[in-house]
Formats: C-alpha cells, sequence, structure tokens
C-alpha cells in the first residue's frame, strides 16, 4: 500500500522557480520584510529565514551586493558577514537551544547551490535525534513549526 504524504506549500517552491532574477536581491528591494522572512538588515549583509529549510531555524546570510564568490567581498563585507554568523548562533542558540550547528556555503551548482550567483551562507540548528524515519525511509523532512511563527518570534532578537 502506498502513503501520501500532501505537501502543497512545495507548489510555491516548484512555481518560485520560473521567476526571473535573485530572489535575495528581491527581498532586499522589497519592502516585505515579514511576509519575505526577512530577520536583518545590515549594513552590508542581511539575514533570512530559508523558505525551504532542511531544518526547522535554516536561515541564509548574504551580501546585499550581488556576488558569486567569497572572493568577490570586500573586506567590510566579509566582515559584517561573519559578525552575523556570530549574532545567529547567539540569538538560534539562546532561543531555539539547538545541540549544534551545520554552516556551510555551495559554490557552484555541482557542489549543490539551488541560487548560484549571490553568495549566501546557510546556518542549520541541529538537535541530537533531529533525523527520524521520515528523511530515511521517505526522503521527506518535518518541519515542526510555521515560518512566519518563527520570523516574528526571531526578529525583534536580531533588532532590539
Amino acid at each position: 500500500m502506498t502513503e501520501t504524504l500532501w505537501a502543497p506549500w512545495r507548489m510555491e517552491y516548484i512555481l518560485d522557480d520560473a521567476q526571473d532574477g535573485c530572489f535575495l536581491c528581491r527581498v532586499l528591494a522589497e519592502d516585505k520584510d515579514r511576509e519575505n522572512l526577512l530577520l536583518k538588515r545590515g549594513r552590508l549583509c542581511a539575514v533570512v529565514l530559508n523558505r525551504y529549510p532542511y531544518n526547522n531555524g535554516h536561515l541564509l546570510i548574504f551580501p546585499n551586493r550581488h556576488v558569486a564568490q567569497v572572493a568577490d567581498l570586500a573586506q567590510d563585507e566579509r566582515l559584517e558577514w561573519l559578525d552575523l554568523l556570530v549574532e545567529v548562533q547567539d540569538v538560534i542558540r539562546e532561543h531555539m537551544r539547538p545541540d549544534g550547528f551545520n554552516i556551510g556555503i555551495n559554490l557552484g551548482r555541482v557542489a549543490g547551490a539551488g541560487l548560484e550567483d549571490h553568495l549566501h551562507l546557510h546556518v542549520v540548528p541541529r538537535w541530537n535525534g533531529d533525523t527520524n524515519f521520515m528523511p530515511v525511509m521517505a526522503d521527506i523532512k518535518v518541519i515542526p513549526q510555521a515560518l512566519p511563527t518563527l520570523r516574528d518570534e526571531l526578529h525583534p532578537l536580531f533588532n532590539p
């Protein structure tokens, strides 16, 4: 017997993929921070919740400038990017109490980059035992909290 797990929110991802332009640049250009799940606008970089997370609290840290490589960043951009990484970990650690983090950059499609031309850093909170039968047996990830709810909880922590 085949079981079906309905995930209608995935249609948004499928259809959004067809949009022209860079979604990170669009998030910065629009005045829709809540709708876009934007948590913090820094002077040179920003923080947004990943709309299609690997785990609850999965964030992206990215430069405001549309650049593809770490070497393309100016020194002050690199410093703010890494300072935001420290802030993100502090806020997530305090609010969500993860046991660890995966932190990574995918450079190029072959390395897994879904967005190749706007550099971004993934920060994924991890908990002991957060892998269950769903991703292992069914290639499905269960995220326990709605993204707008998590955004509303985290936003004031980034913008005191």
